[in-house]
This record gives structure tokens, C-alpha cells and sequence, in this order.
């Protein structure tokens, strides 16, 4: 038994851009609700995120209402528009595009996946911000929904853009014990590295440094969650939020300290088992 408990929520609306903080989420099947249903793409349907543009760090999206975190209508089809702001541009309010436009191919790590286009005002306004001809689209159906690698998946499990899975669970003590090595190493001046480095859903906190480790069950709120795997970890997060600017840290201490096979690994990928409501303050309970 833990007495770990909920410190923070996090949506993500577009993929690669900067995270929202919530008091509360709805999760469904394939993840919270509003987040990452939105992706930009080159114009051969490829995605792109920091890794390719750490700028997208800088720039940010806001669902259009609060139905987006503790609504019913996520349940139905996650459909939110959005309002993105970025340095040098003017903001832009961004609707869910139609329910009868047609589908297109796009790519996420190789995989074709459905969407349909946000339309040229939104490519217009992402393209000149990165200097390069990108085009967003919307993950606009439940069929359009991703399959669940099958090696981690127990049934027709799905997810949206996210990278792998539905739901990315990190702790604070565990970022504590990190940055503590980072102090150590010879990237020190990086340090301490700030949460949002990793792009988490949930945000626990009142385990020890790296307990995550050993769960592969937990209820947090009205959910129940399965732990699929730990999260490897790429040049996300060596970016700066704040900035977009790129160092060392935490890949060097990771590979180190914290290297499972060829990963480098912090934090939990989950899977929903029973979705519902998260909100901070919840207790985390370890039931596997």
C-alpha cells in the first residue's frame, strides 16, 4: 500500500505543444479527454514534434471550453476546438473541422492513421511560425482511434496521438532523486530539471523515489489503470520548455542510472482499465 496521492494533471490538446494544468480530468479508453487529438504534420502526412522542432515548446493550445476537462462530451468523440498562441504570432481560434469532411492518411511513427484537416487557416498560421510548410489535422472519430502495440495490448485497446499509450504517469520524488544525480554528474548546471521536461498526464507525489517501479496496478480516483510499461525516454526532454533551447540533461544521467536494455527509462505508461474522473488530491492505490 502507498500513500502516494495526485499532485498535478496535465492535457497536451496538440501534440508537441505546451501542456495545460488541471484540477480535474476525464479519462476515457484511449486517454484523457482533449489531449492530443490535434497533430501537425509535414505535407507527406509525416508527424512533427519537438524532436524535429523544439520551438513547438513555445506554443500552446487551450481548449475552447471546460468541457475539455470534466465534461460529458469527451466520452462521445473528444471533439474540442482549440486556441493556439505562440511568440510573434496573433492567436487563433481553431474549430473542430466538420463531421462530413474526408478523412486523410497521416503517419505517426511509421503507422497511417485517419484524421481529417483543421482546415488552411490553421497550416497557414503553424507553417509561419516554424518557417516550413506543416499542415494540422484533428483525430475526429472513435474508429480513427490508434491500435495499442500488441504486445502491450489486452484486447481492441486504443490511443489518440499520444506516442505509445494512453496515459504517461511520473512522481516527484523520483524527479528529486534524479535531479540529485544530475547535481552529481557533469551537467550539473543543467539542473534541477522542472517536471514538464516529461510531458506527463499525472503527477504523483508521497512515494519513494522510484516505488513506480514496481506497480502494475492502480485506482486513482474513479479510474483503475493497468501499467502497460516504463516510458523510454528521447531528446524531448533534454529541451527546455521555457526556451526551446536543447542540453545534455537528463539523457546523460538517465543512461547512466536508469537504463533498462536500450531505454532510458522514467516514469509509467498506463492503460485505462475503468475510466471516469482524476482529480488532484486523489489518492493513488497500489493494487498490483
Amino acid at each position: 500500500m502507498t500513500t502516494a496521492r495526485l499532485a498535478s494533471l496535465h492535457v497536451y490538446p496538440v501534440k508537441a505543444l505546451a501542456g495545460c494544468a488541471r484540477e480535474e480530468l476525464t479519462v476515457e479508453p484511449w486517454g484523457p479527454a482533449a489531449d492530443r487529438r490535434w497533430m501537425l504534420t509535414a505535407p507527406g502526412g509525416e508527424q512533427l514534434t519537438q524532436r524535429e522542432h523544439p520551438s513547438l515548446a513555445l506554443a500552446r493550445a487551450l481548449p475552447l471550453s471546460d468541457r475539455a476537462h470534466g465534461g460529458s462530451r469527451g466520452a462521445e468523440d473528444g471533439a474540442e476546438g482549440i486556441r493556439v498562441t505562440a511568440p510573434g504570432r496573433e492567436p487563433l481560434e481553431i474549430p473542430v473541422p466538420p463531421k462530413d469532411e474526408d478523412p486523410l492518411t497521416v503517419r505517426l511513427f511509421g503507422q497511417p492513421v485517419e484524421a481529417v484537416s483543421a482546415g488552411a487557416a490553421a497550416d497557414d498560421w503553424f507553417s509561419a511560425y516554424l518557417g516550413t510548410s506543416v499542415r494540422l489535422v484533428h483525430m475526429d472519430a472513435p474508429e480513427h482511434r490508434r491500435p495499442l502495440d500488441p504486445e502491450f495490448a489486452q484486447g481492441p485497446e486504443t490511443v489518440s496521438f499520444a506516442d505509445g499509450f494512453p496515459v504517461l504517469l511520473t512522481s516527484s520524488s523520483s524527479l528529486d532523486a534524479l535531479n540529485s544525480l544530475i547535481a552529481q554528474g557533469d551537467h550539473a548546471d543543467e539542473g534541477p530539471l522542472p517536471m514538464d521536461r516529461f510531458r506527463p498526464s499525472l503527477v504523483v507525489t508521497g512515494s519513494a523515489p522510484w516505488a513506480e517501479e514496481e506497480w502494475r496496478r492502480l485506482r486513482v480516483g474513479e479510474c483503475v489503470f493497468r501499467v502497460a510499461d516504463g516510458c523510454g525516454r528521447c531528446v524531448v526532454t533534454t529541451t527546455d520548455q521555457t526556451t526551446g533551447e536543447r542540453g545534455k540533461e537528463p539523457l546523460r544521467t538517465l543512461a547512466r542510472h536508469r537504463r533498462s536494455g536500450s531505454r532510458l527509462v522514467f516514469g509509467l505508461n498506463l492503460v485505462p482499465e475503468r475510466t471516469g474522473r482524476v482529480r488532484s488530491g486523489d489518492s493513488v492505490e497500489v493494487l498490483a
